[in-house]
């Protein structure tokens, strides 16, 4: 017995992670079988674009692609094109670009944060070592700006300035807040940059290369930075999960790295005694980690990190962007595309659910 086609928009649903139902009629089910043939184009050109004469280049390059991924970049890009004229190649090829923009960040990421493992297999430094991780990501981000110089200088533009922005959120990531900054603000700010910005990127790209009408541009823009930084501070909140199962996270991965999020840095902000000496036994238990020590002694302060009031403070702050997100989308046209926007947006709201 042969199975069934799956029903237009359940793989745009499933990389969005919502309900088909989003889809439902005749307008939406066209609008998902545009975005999921542009969808086609991309992964069928990205393979192509990432093929390397050299071999040891080569399979680096593809590496962490093979690997898999959801492609959100270029979904949202696509969708967001429905506004214009749709799948045109210079659609493609900046959804394309940015697809691999990421992808590069990723090898960098990996290597400044000692990651083990990436989309389910061991890093790519782990397989190759630093050096050729750092270079590979490096081809990546110049086979970005060559398809951004087949077209004119917004284009090219586009990717220098987002590219700015990532290198400015890792490198404020990696030297902190300085004297006279505001930690949770700085913090914000480096999840605008290092996340956000590609993710405007994306969203506001759908509109500028698709012909659509000019003054959706901002609003998009907008639109993809706050879900960026929403996306990430709900990524604070399931990092102290303790469902590993569901969420592929360890808990405290990101505090035992010696990365700061939001929960903690809100209760670092705290003046009671109960929250100051939470904090101390956090930094305590994550420089004992550094010089060698079992990561489960972490494992009791995260548990009560996890059901301080810091958690649902973060968990609200992010619900907070995320309907700052869905508030932009009010110059956009009422048809499908706005309507999986906000199902986008408020999806995210649900993931720590």
């Amino acid at each position: 017995m042969t199975s069934s086609p799956a029903p237009s928009g359940s793989r745009l649903a499933s990389r969005f992670g919502f309900s088909d139902r989003v889809f439902a009629g005749p307008a939406a089910r066209r609008v998902a079988r545009e975005v999921e043939a542009g969808l086609d184009r991309v992964e069928a050109e990205l393979a192509e674009e990432l093929r390397v004469a050299d071999p040891v280049a080569d399979a680096a390059s593809r590496y962490l692609y093979e690997a898999g991924g959801k492609r959100i970049r270029p979904v949202l890009t696509l969708l967001v094109a429905q506004l214009g004229d749709g799948n045109v190649t210079q659609v493609i090829d900046v959804a394309k670009a940015l697809e691999l923009t990421h992808l590069g960040s990723l090898y960098h990421d990996d290597v400044m944060d000692s990651a083990d493992r990436r989309r389910g297999v061991p890093a790519a430094h782990a397989v190759w070592g630093n050096s050729v991780a750092i270079l590979t990501g490096d081809i990546l981000f110049s086979r970005a700006s060559q398809i951004m110089a087949r077209y004119d200088d917004r284009a090219i533009r586009l990717q220098a300035d987002t590219f700015e922005r990532l290198v400015m959120g890792q490198m404020h990531e990696t030297v902190g807040p300085q004297p006279g900054d505001d930690p949770i603000a700085f913090y914000l700010q480096v999840l605008a940059d290092k996340t956000g910005s590609l993710i405007a990127a994306a969203t506001q790209s759908g509109i500028t290369f698709s012909n659509a009408p000019v003054e959706f541009e901002e609003p998009m823009r907008q639109y993809g930075e706050k879900v960026g930084v929403a996306f990430q501070l709900l990524d604070d909140v399931i990092d102290l999960s303790d469902r590993p199962d569901e969420t592929g996270k360890v808990p405290g991965t990101d505090l035992i790295q010696g990365v700061p999020t939001m929960p903690y840095l809100l209760l670092r902000a705290r003046t009671d005694a109960a929250s100051a000496a939470l904090a101390d036994r956090i930094d305590d238990g994550v420089a004992r980690i550094a010089d060698g020590a079992d990561p489960s002694l972490l494992d009791g302060p995260l548990a009560e990190l996890r059901e301080h009031a810091v958690t649902h403070e973060t968990l609200e702050l992010a619900r907070a962007w995320t309907r700052e997100a869905i508030a932009t989308l009010e110059p956009i046209p009422a048809g499908p595309v706005r309507d999986a926007l906000t199902r986008f947006a408020e999806n995210l709201a649900d993931r720590s659910s």
